[in-house]
């Protein structure tokens, strides 16, 4: 049974660490130290909600704000 659930995502590029922050039920925070430079930034954004929800990182795709700070990201669970 997959389940795909719709969260917020504010990046926060070039942090001095990775982190993932619970804001609320669908709106995380997460600090990458990549720059958004060549979808970089992006990659790890992937990888660490991917690592958060315990996923592969084929389940986790970004919907919209590929370019932005503020992304919606779907991730099948």
């Amino acid at each position: 049974f997959v389940k795909n659930m719709r969260i917020t995502v504010h990046a926060k590029p070039r942090a001095h660490h990775d982190a993932v922050e619970k804001i609320s039920e669908f709106e995380y925070r997460v600090s990458i130290t990549e720059p958004p430079i060549e979808g970089r930034a992006n990659w790890a954004i992937i990888r660490l909600i991917a690592d958060y929800f315990g996923v592969s990182q084929g389940a986790v795709v970004i919907i919209s704000g590929a370019t932005q700070r503020v992304k919606i990201i779907e991730v099948s669970v």
